[in-house]
């Protein structure tokens, strides 16, 4: 990744700002070469919330949608002037590109039915090519519709050509939708959560027309400390990982050691595990997870790469958004110049999806765009070969 991308990022005006997404992402698009631009997707309606208490695992609001999902209108093309002749098959694909959709569906794991969301960018599969895949972990008390409009990632998925998978939490786990990433079952391969969520993956990759080399994986809150847990049990599956106000894997037991960790940070394992490109957002002014927990993701992360034999470049800039919040970004960069870790601290930040559309709960649209500078970081790195050929022999579930 070049160093000067998140310079321009973050000194181009407003670009951090939920209105100008798409700047955002062209700028990404002119970074990352060989990225096609689509055209924006309407937006969604807005959806309702309802007060219902308290969080479990953050003694948060809790922000209950009323009502169930729908399907986002996605209007299609009209269809072309009648042919003076019969087409040819390459030209009646050309004719008639297939629409965005953003599906609903539940996939059934050790008896229990769990919803989820797949976008797939408009005209995927014209061309035949292999798309990226990132699974996105909502955090409490939200849902997946909820989580695709609040980081309005399926905007930046239409343009970067990526389809999105959000899995959701179901009341019968947890009665406030957290993900229990704080119990001993779903901290193991194979086991709980984890394993639903890889498995679901798996689903998602063979029935879509995905690259198994481009598969990410990234969450809020809750949903961040278990986008950590599964990249860690599954580097076989993800390329990389973000973690957004959430906590390391392994950082509690029960309940009683994940408030602990929440309230004070959760201190680093002295076995980081394999090495895996970590990209880390955190909020400064975070008052339900405590940002230690951010610093000590990323250390773990830069941890496991040096003993994996990488040696790291360390940068850090202070930049100001024009507008947006300050942020300190630290980075980790390989030999090869591809950013290995990433840090985002942002000033004054709160328990929210930085750069985060207010369609959604639990954002602040004033910070820098999470979802531009995760999406950017994703799409430098591929499955490490060795990961691949070492999980292979193992299943999700």
């Amino acid at each position: 990744m070049p160093t000067s991308f998140t310079a321009k990022f973050l000194k181009s005006p407003g670009l951090n700002r939920v209105g100008h997404l798409m700047d955002a992402t062209r700028l990404i698009q002119r970074t990352l070469a060989g990225l096609t631009a689509k055209s924006p997707v309407p937006a969604a309606r807005t959806p309702t919330h309802a007060r219902t208490g308290l969080v479990i695992d953050a003694v948060l609001r809790e922000i209950q949608r009323a009502g169930e999902d729908s399907e986002m209108d996605l209007t299609p093309a009209p269809p072309p002037a009648a042919p003076t002749r019969r087409p040819d098959a390459s030209t009646a694909r050309t004719a008639a590109p297939v629409p965005a959709s953003f599906t609903s569906d539940v996939f059934i794991s050790a008896g229990m039915s769990h919803p989820y969301r797949v976008y797939i960018p408009s005209g995927a599969q014209a061309d035949g090519a292999a798309l990226p895949l990132v699974v996105l972990l909502h955090g409490c008390t939200q849902t997946a519709t909820d989580f695709a409009l609040g980081t309005a990632m399926n905007q930046l998925a239409e343009e970067t050509r990526c389809v999105v998978l959000y899995p959701e939490q179901v009341q019968r786990a947890n009665s406030s939708r957290c993900w229990n990433w704080f119990e001993p079952h779903n901290q193991k391969r194979g086991s709980g959560e984890p394993g639903m969520i890889a498995a679901l993956t798996q689903q998602v990759m063979a029935s879509r027309n995905i690259d198994p080399s481009r598969v990410y994986i990234t969450g809020l809150s809750a949903g961040g400390a278990m986008a950590a847990v599964v990249a860690g049990l599954y580097p076989d599956i993800f390329a990389a990982v973000g973690v957004h106000s959430g906590l390391p894997c392994g950082a509690a037991h029960d309940i009683p050691s994940a408030f602990s960790a929440m309230r004070s940070g959760a201190p680093v394992k002295d076995n980081p595990g394999r090495a895996l490109p970590t990209i880390v957002f955190h909020g400064t002014a975070d008052k339900t997870v405590h940002p230690d927990n951010g610093e000590n993701i990323a250390s773990a992360a830069v941890k496991a790469a040096t003993a994996s034999g990488l040696t790291l470049a360390k940068t850090e800039n202070k930049e100001d958004g024009s507008g947006a919040r300050t942020a300190t970004l630290t980075r980790h960069t390989a030999p090869d110049g591809k950013p290995w870790v990433e840090h985002w601290k942002v000033a004054a930040g709160p328990h929210g999806w930085s750069g985060g559309d207010t369609a959604g709960s639990y954002t602040d649209p004033t910070g820098p765009s999470a979802s531009a500078a995760m999406m950017a970081f994703f799409l430098h790195h591929q499955l490490n070969p060795a990961h691949a050929q070492a999980g292979a022999s193992q299943q999700p579930r």
